[in-house]
């Protein structure tokens, strides 16, 4: 058994929680670029546990690096948040699995490979798989609104996954250089101050924020740092970022089921949209797990 596989296991399970906890801090006016900011300090403090491990380290004429990573992850969790303030936890994971097939291309293209017909085909595998979270009774009232809120939280989705995607490519690329007891620890301080450059844009301070949203919040963050930690963790120590990322897009199945089981623990009402809708959801979560499984076993 590749025991390294179980690092993605544990991260997919961990991002729902992060996910359901995070539509609710939302809800109770968390605020985007708020809560972006709390979750990448949370993550840069679980990272710093890694600093034991020590390794080679780089000369700051290689700093750009870890910048650059951190860039893409600070892009990916902002897209990510938009995806679930506007939209459905049910659509938004799902489509978050699309980073699988951007992780494929995006190593096929930056190490020269091939591309293989396999990819091809999950790549029109995880086109019918959006569609199909698109499928579905709108509200009798408001149809257009509900329409162009669906398509924002794919188009955020998307975004973020190829955010997600460049940054773990990266990291199987240059970590080894650095150590994963370096180069992460780094990295991930350098998204927690490119954060603070949110701050003037708060809608309110950070003091503001209501109090019955800080329990989710801070659950929130702390389920996001530690999936982060076994996923990016699992990538720079093992590399494989395609097959622990077929393993991590687990998350959009979890996702359908958690928010049809226990959404309304979460006072998330996505289960009121009718069995017709969670069909095509789950269809299409099935159908974008089965684009990840292709790529994988080329």
């Amino acid at each position: 058994m590749k025991w390294h596989l179980l690092f993605p296991l544990l991260a997919s399970l961990l991002y729902i929680g992060a996910a359901l906890f995070l539509k609710r801090a939302q809800q109770l006016g968390g605020g985007v670029l708020r809560t972006t900011f709390i979750a990448n300090v949370a993550i840069a403090l679980v990272f710093a546990l890694l600093l034991p491990l020590g390794g080679p380290g780089q000369p700051l004429t290689q700093f750009w690096q870890p910048a650059l990573v951190a860039a893409l992850f600070v892009a990916g969790q902002v897209f990510a948040l938009l995806a679930l303030s506007r939209g459905d936890v049910s659509v938004a994971t799902p489509a978050l699995g699309a980073k699988t097939i951007f992780v494929a291309w995006f190593t096929t293209l930056l190490l020269a490979t091939r591309l293989p017909w396999q990819l091809w085909c999950a790549a029109g595998l995880s086109f019918g798989a959006i569609t199909l979270l698109q499928r579905g009774p709108a509200p009798a009232a408001g149809h257009e609104h509900h329409r162009r809120r669906l398509g924002q939280t794919l188009l955020f989705s998307l975004l973020a996954a190829a955010a997600y995607a460049l940054f773990d490519v990266l990291v199987q690329k240059w970590s080894p250089a650095w150590g994963a007891g370096r180069f992460l620890p780094i990295m991930f301080a350098l998204s927690a101050v490119m954060s603070v450059g949110f701050m003037p844009f708060f809608r309110e301070p950070l003091g503001n924020v209501p109090r019955t949203a800080w329990p989710s919040l801070a659950a929130g963050a702390l389920f996001m740092a530690l999936q982060s930690f076994a996923l990016v963790s699992g990538v720079a120590i093992f590399g494989d970022a395609t097959a622990l990322n077929v393993v991590y897009s687990a998350r959009g199945v979890w996702s359908v089921v958690a928010v049809w089981l226990i959404g309304h623990w979460f006072s998330n009402t996505e289960a009121q949209l009718g069995s017709g809708v969670f069909g095509w959801r789950l269809a299409g979560a099935a159908l974008m797990t089965s684009a990840i499984v292709l790529v994988i076993s080329r």
